[in-house]
């Protein structure tokens, strides 16, 4: 499925009044408006159209309705119903990831790493929204208050893991689904329980938003492992965040570059 058919089949799946779409052809994207809130959003259709010839239609099903709940999300935002402090949680992203809405608010951010950073979201139950200036102006909330709440409800998510044992290597993997599996790095207590676990390496990846790993790297090929694994998920990912992965030393985290069937050098020493 090309681009242009695949906006007319996410047209077509969304009839409303309210909206208005525009195919920007020579970025390869879709443009829709919801024309009472004045906010809209923006489609990467190539990537859309590359989950759908892995997925199929379940890939339209899940992009029809992440854009439902963000415009229902929008609307009960511009009636002023927008939910407590209990419902705002920190998320990562890519540093390329844009740092201003599509109406040219600043969203409010945190450094993390030189591969990560953190953004905030409010969640409205099947979705969240990110907290640009304006919104956080109708929280009533200052920057400060906001990133203490975010940092308190990171503590409230779980931390159950999954298990697996590779070539003498344990990989350790956090997968809830529930949108902040890779706000889980944020979570020191866990990342210092984790680190009483491990016998070998500890690293740290959060290739895309919708998983954690953590791998316990007792041997070379435990790197090699790591690497196609993190890069797999990365290519896979609905929200890439970094193929690269970490090393948890000291209680921090340092970017790696993994060298095959060698220890990695960490990014600075690459540098």
């Amino acid at each position: 499925m090309n681009s242009t058919q695949l906006f007319n089949l996410l047209r077509e799946r969304l009839p409303s009044r309210d909206l208005e779409w525009r195919y920007d052809r020579e970025k390869n994207t879709a443009n829709i408006r919801h024309l009472k809130v004045g906010k809209g959003l923006t489609l990467d259709l190539p990537k859309i159209a590359s989950r759908y010839e892995t997925k199929g239609d379940e890939a339209v099903n899940e992009i029809v309705y992440t854009i439902n709940e963000t415009f229902k999300a929008m609307e009960r935002e511009a009636e002023g119903d927008l939910p407590g402090g209990e419902h705002i949680y920190p998320v990562i992203r890519s540093t390329s990831f844009p740092e201003e809405s599509n109406e040219g608010n600043r969203f409010i951010t945190a450094e993390h790493t030189a591969e990560t950073r953190i953004y905030y979201a409010l969640d409205t139950g099947a979705a969240y929204r990110l907290i640009d200036e304006n919104m956080l102006n109708s929280l009533s909330l200052t920057e400060d208050q906001l990133k203490e709440l975010a940092r308190f409800q990171v503590k409230k998510l779980k931390t159950a893991v999954k298990e697996d044992h590779v070539a003498g290597n344990v990989f350790y993997f956090l997968n809830e689904n529930d949108g902040y599996d890779a706000t889980r790095i944020l979570n020191e207590t866990f990342l210092k329980e984790m680190k009483q676990k491990v016998t070998g390496d500890m690293t740290v990846s959060v290739p895309h938003q919708d998983v954690l790993i953590i791998g316990d790297i007792r041997n070379e090929m435990g790197y090699d492992i790591l690497a196609q694994m993190a890069m797999h998920f990365f290519t896979n990912g609905k929200v890439p965040i970094t193929s690269l992965s970490f090393i948890y030393e000291n209680d921090e985290l340092e970017p790696i570059f993994i060298l095959a069937k060698n220890r990695p050098e960490e990014e600075n020493d690459k540098k």
